[in-house]
């Protein structure tokens, strides 16, 4: 990759790794299908009514806003909602890079190197340390919920990868507003009325800035970079950067939350840095040693 790309990359996971805590704190005043149908009601308006819809497939649009927003955020909040901290969310979600390597292999012909299968393996040690750690039953299905949304986003990005040149932002605005109606409906059927009068009787500043933050720098920025970088380079060259989210995530849900960092969160978030490095590196290294030997 470029290095003003992976620069890019960097930005956009130091966004979404900060998002996890603007979540758990916006989460507090919201119910979570409200929240999601509300960051992207703001996130498409008013910026449909001035940019052209993207000249894609109406196929292709839907399913991006269905996958990459309805239905990834719904299961995260949710997930969340029951008890998942934002550290150990920012992580688990990162399956999704994995996800993303597996549909690439399956539906796009791609295929990734022996190193990225291993750092896939070395992530997913982590990811069965956590697994182990969680005791709560509601904890439990938040967990799978939450691996659940990092199916979504994985399917986000291949149906990212069909898609031909196009302007990023109308894509993330029209995305949106694809997501909102069917977010609004699942909140109006699941959460009812009764959760909408007391969210918005206590929708206050904080409230305000969560959605805001949900809006525009983690979907229209991060999102819109994110998509760029799809476009670009293999699918196994850009999904495994976002595991540096949770990095971000859990210092950030540490020092802001003051969410508990036991050894086992440590030693999981370095298996998935771990598997990153090898995702990213490990085929590099193997032609530096071999021209040393």
């Amino acid at each position: 990759m470029q290095p003003t790309d992976i620069l890019l990359a960097l930005l956009t996971v130091t966004i979404w790794g900060l998002n996890f805590v603007v979540i758990k704190i916006g989460l507090a005043g919201l119910p979570p299908l409200l929240f999601s149908a509300l960051r992207f009601v703001f996130a498409a308006l008013p910026l449909v009514f001035f940019i052209k819809r993207p000249a894609i497939p109406w196929h292709l649009l839907i399913g991006f806003g269905l996958f990459q927003f309805a239905l990834q955020f719904s299961l995260l909040f949710s997930g969340m909602k029951l008890g998942l901290g934002a550290g150990l969310a920012s992580l688990v979600i990162q399956l999704q890079a994995f996800f993303t390597i597996g549909l690439a292999v399956l539906l796009l012909g791609e295929r990734p190197l022996a190193t990225q299968l291993l750092g896939a393996f070395v992530a997913l040690a982590g990811m069965v340390l956590v697994a182990t750690h969680l005791e709560a039953k509601a904890t439990v299905i938040g967990f799978l919920m939450v691996i659940g949304a990092g199916f979504s986003w994985a399917s986000a990005n291949i149906v990212t990868k069909k898609m031909g040149k196009l302007n990023p932002l109308a894509l993330m605005a029209w995305g949106s507003l694809m997501a909102s109606p069917p977010l609004l409906l699942a909140s109006a059927v699941l959460e009812g009325p009764a959760a909408w009068h007391d969210a918005f009787t206590h929708f206050g500043w904080v409230s305000v800035a969560a959605v805001l933050y949900q809006s525009y720098p983690n979907t229209i920025v991060g999102y819109g970079i994110w998509t760029i970088l799809m476009r670009k380079y293999p699918a196994a060259t850009v999904a495994p950067f976002s595991l540096l989210v949770p990095l971000v995530g859990m210092l950030s849900a540490a020092l802001i939350l003051d969410e508990s960092l036991q050894w086992w969160k440590i030693v999981a978030g370095l298996l998935v840095l771990g598997g990153l490095a090898l995702n990213q590196f490990g085929a590099r290294l193997l032609i530096a040693l071999r021209r040393q030997s």
